[in-house]
């Protein structure tokens, strides 16, 4: 059998998933982590039995490490990323890429300079649910579509932006936004993976329950390329948060889900009552007011998807070229709040 390739984690508030993804992964093994933070270093050290480092530099020195996974500050993956690949280290980066489209270019010749992989980290594509109702959207069940609406009522308490490891999110420096870029790229990318690019957009941002920077409220509408329509709603004010919300029909059929799905019209009968079977089920869900409760089963698909990339030098399941639109869609509708102009996607690219 191959031998296992190293991983490093660099960031452990989230990276603490990562961690736990490397070591559940097949193929992965947790080598080093990587924060300035002593206490939760030494935590982690402890937990997984691995070397720890204060000083990123001095991990990229470590020629054993094959991959490093970032989960920084949003605003310094692409950074970081560029200082791993310039290591000759292949890359998992946590969403968003980064956040703005001029960061995540710079970091793609990077890449592109060095010849390592990156796969970047969008883990609700790889959900079984996900991938079915984009399956059924792609082979025409649900005819050519017309409405794409999504909603993503959280909750987040102020102490969450607040202390040392808090104090950046909500900004724009470094969060890129609030509630969208960070809390609702997910949403975001969901969208337009499901429903194919978007062309054009006109958002509403505010900040309407916390002391923060950024906005913690958006709400967007979308013209997708195909000429369908859509709107996107985040916010971190919602009491009691609930579950995201999709509502996708066509000339076809429809379908809707939270954190299940709660109906799916469109195809045979026979596909119809076997995708209400499978996922049908109601499920609860603290990831709304609890941002760590997204667990590591999605990130383990992402470590060996990465693994398998870098053994057969093919391309990562999401590249990040993939991972980019759903930036520009959100810097597209931050955009247009600023001006109270409608904003094509194309003049974010620029």
């Amino acid at each position: 059998m191959p031998k296992d390739l190293n991983f490093a984690v660099l960031g452990l508030g989230m990276g603490m998933n990562h961690c736990q993804a490397v070591v559940d992964a097949k193929g992965a093994r947790l080598a080093a982590v990587c924060d300035h933070d002593e206490a939760r270093l030494h935590a982690a050290v402890r937990k997984f039995g691995c070397e720890g480092y204060t000083k990123y530099a001095a991990l990229l020195k470590n020629r054993d490490i094959d991959a490093v996974c970032i989960a920084t500050e949003s605003g310094l993956h692409a950074t970081h990323a560029i200082q791993a690949a310039r290591a000759g280290k292949h890359l998992l980066v946590e969403k968003p890429v980064d956040i703005t489209p001029a960061r995540i270019r710079q970091l793609r010749e990077a890449i592109t300079r060095a010849g390592v992989q990156c796969g970047c980290v969008f883990q609700t594509r790889t959900e079984p649910l996900n991938f079915r109702l984009k399956k059924a959207i792609d082979s025409g069940k649900l005819g050519k579509l017309i409405g794409i609406h999504a909603q993503l009522p959280w909750f987040r308490a102020q102490s969450y932006y607040e202390g040392p490891h808090g104090a950046w999110k909500g900004t724009w420096k470094l969060d890129g936004g609030g509630s969208l870029m960070n809390q609702g790229i997910h949403t975001v990318d969901l969208v337009q993976w499901l429903a194919g690019p978007v062309e054009s957009v006109c958002g509403f941002i505010g900040v309407f329950g916390h002391k923060i920077e950024a906005e913690d409220q958006t709400v967007a509408i979308l013209r997708f390329e195909s000429g369908a329509l859509g709107t996107i709603v985040t916010t971190t004010c919602a009491i009691p948060d609930q579950s995201q919300r999709i509502l996708v029909y066509g000339e076809k059929g429809s379908f809707t889900k939270t954190a299940y799905l709660e109906s799916f019209e469109a195809g045979t009968p026979k596909e119809r009552r076997q995708m209400m079977e499978w996922y049908g089920h109601k499920k609860t869900s603290k990831l709304g007011r609890d941002p760590l409760a997204v667990g590591a089963a999605g990130h383990v698909r992402h470590i060996e998807d990465l693994v398998k990339a870098i053994r057969r030098n093919t391309r990562p399941g999401i590249t990040i070229e993939d991972a980019t639109h759903a930036v520009e869609i959100a810097c597209a509708i931050f955009k247009s709040a600023r001006t109270g102009k409608i904003v094509k996607i194309k003049d974010v690219r620029r």
